[in-house]
C-alpha cells in the first residue's frame, strides 16, 4: 500500500525529510531512523517495491517516482515543498550494482549505472538543494561507494565505480556553492551491508564485520543532530571491520 500527497497540514515545528530508495534495505532502516525521531517522512519507491514501515503512521508517505526522470523528480520535491514548506534533510539511497572490465563494459553498460547511481541522485539533490539554499539550512546525503572513492577498488566494477566517483565530485561542487549557509552535502561510503541478499551471496563471510543498515541510519541521523551542526565532514566512511 502506498501513501499519496493528501491535505493534511503540519506545524514547522516538525522537521521534514525525503529519503529515495525507501523499500531497500538501508532506505527503510533511514525511514525508520527518521520517524522514530519524529520527522515527517516523504520516501520514494519505484514500481514493483514496496515498502514495509506501518503505513498507517500519518508521518510517513510513501510516493511512486521515477527518479531517472527529472521531471517526475522535480514534481515530487515541489510537492514536498508545496505541502511542508521546508526540507531539512535528504538521503538518497537508491541506486544500483554491475560487474565488468573495462574489456567487458560498453558505452551503454555505463551511461545504465550513470542513471541508476547520478542521475537518480542528482534529479532529487539539485531542487532539493535549491530549497535548501533559500532556508539557508539543511542537510543532504548521497550514497556512495568504496569502488568510487578509488580507481584501485573499480577492478571488475568499472562502469559502478565511475558512477559512484561522480558523487563525491557533485557533494564537492555543492558544498562550495553553499558556503555562507548551514548547508551541507555529505558521502555516505559504506562498507559491506549486512542485507539478506549480502549473507545469501557471500554465506563464507564474516557478517560480523559487515555495516548493518541500522547503524549506516545511526551516522547519518547524527549528522543532522544538534550535536553535529558545526561539522562539515563531506565523506563519511562507515566501514565496520570490512
Amino acid at each position: 500500500m502506498f501513501i499519496t500527497f493528501g491535505t493534511n497540514t503540519m506545524t514547522m515545528a516538525n522537521k521534514v525529510a525525503i529519503i529515495t530508495g525507501a523499500s531497500g534495505n538501508l532506505g527503510k532502516a533511514v525511514v525508520d531512523k527518521f520517524l522514530a525521531a519524529g520527522y515527517m517522512v516523504n520516501g520514494t519507491v519505484h514500481s514493483g517495491k514496496k515498502n514495509d514501515t506501518d503505513s498507517t503512521n500519518n508521518k510517513y508517505e510513501a510516493v511512486l517516482v521515477d527518479l531517472m526522470d527529472e521531471k517526475s523528480a522535480q514534481q515530487f520535491v515541489d510537492a514536498v515543498i508545496q505541502k511542508h514548506h521546508q526540507i531539512d534533510v535528504a538521503v538518497l539511497t537508491a541506486g544500483g550494482f554491475a560487474m565488468g572490465s573495462i574489456a567487458e563494459t560498453k558505452s551503454a553498460d555505463i551511461l545504465q549505472q550513470y542513471e541508476l547511481n547520478f542521475a537518480t541522485a542528482y534529479n532529487i539533490a539539485r531542487p532539493v538543494f535549491t530549497q535548501m539554499l533559500q532556508q539557508k539550512k539543511g542537510r543532504i546525503f548521497l550514497t556512495g561507494s568504496r569502488p568510487g572513492t578509488d580507481a584501485r577498488y573499480s577492478k571488475g566494477m568499472v562502469a559502478y565505480g565511475l558512477s559512484k566517483a561522480l558523487l563525491f565530485r557533485l557533494a564537492e561542487l555543492m558544498n562550495d556553492e553553499a558556503k555562507g549557509t548551514e548547508v551541507v552535502t555529505s558521502v555516505i561510503v559504506p562498507g559491506t551491508i549486512d542485507t539478506p541478499q549480502n549473507r545469501a551471496a557471500m554465506p563464507d563471510a564474516d557478517p560480523t564485520k559487515w555495516v548493518t543498515p541500522e547503524s549506516i541510519a545511526d551516522i547519518i541521523y547524527y549528522y543532522c543532530s544538534a550535536s553535529a551542526t558545526i561539522m562539515r565532514e563531506p565523506i563519511l566512511k562507515v566501514y565496520n571491520g570490512g
